[in-house]
């Protein structure tokens, strides 16, 4: 079987169960800290597949990557995983719970590139804009890039909004070639 196909059905299981406790919100901020840590330490998810390790382990080490202070559905959850083998697509699991979320949530990814740090008024402004357009609830991220020189790139869904000056200098270039 497909391991995108098994993902989704372990993710939508356990937003099911989540939604039935209602608890979908503390799972979901639970799975996020957990994508965290396994973005930040790359050893994590090997030392989750290793075959050696005692599923009694895995289950303290991912609830210590999830927080320390999990709840009793995710740590149920966690035990169903190790059970049936399934820790090698943990993070898929993972990424299919946040999807599923934000889709039943309505919640938007936006992101937001600019040459400096914007203030917290201009960074609302965009949640705003982004948030009457899409019609939902915006998750914003929001990265420095100095090689735009000014301006910003928005981004969101598919839509994607370059107002860079590294952009606009390169439409003129490209102007002047012809």
């Amino acid at each position: 079987m497909d391991i995108g196909v098994i993902s989704v059905r372990y993710a939508r299981a356990l937003l099911k169960g989540a939604m039935v406790h209602q608890q979908e919100d503390e799972i979901y901020h639970e799975i996020q800290t957990l994508l965290g840590s396994y973005s930040e330490v790359a050893e994590l998810r090997f030392t989750i597949d290793n075959p050696m390790l005692p599923k009694d382990k895995k289950q303290e080490l991912l609830e210590v990557a999830t927080g320390g202070n999990v709840s009793e559905l995710l740590k149920t959850f966690f035990a169903l995983v190790l059970r049936e083998g399934r820790e090698g697509i943990l993070l898929f699991i993972a990424n299919s719970y946040i999807t599923l979320y934000r889709k039943q949530k309505n919640i938007i990814q936006g992101k937001l590139t600019t040459a400096v740090p914007v203030t917290p008024s201009i960074e609302e402004k965009m949640k705003d804009l982004v948030h009457a357009k899409a019609q939902g609830t915006v998750e914003f991220n929001t990265n420095v890039d100095p090689d735009i020189i000014g301006g910003f790139i928005l981004e969101y869904d598919t839509y994607k909004m370059d107002a860079s000056v590294k952009t606009k200098l390169n439409a003129v270039l490209t102007q002047l070639k012809k």
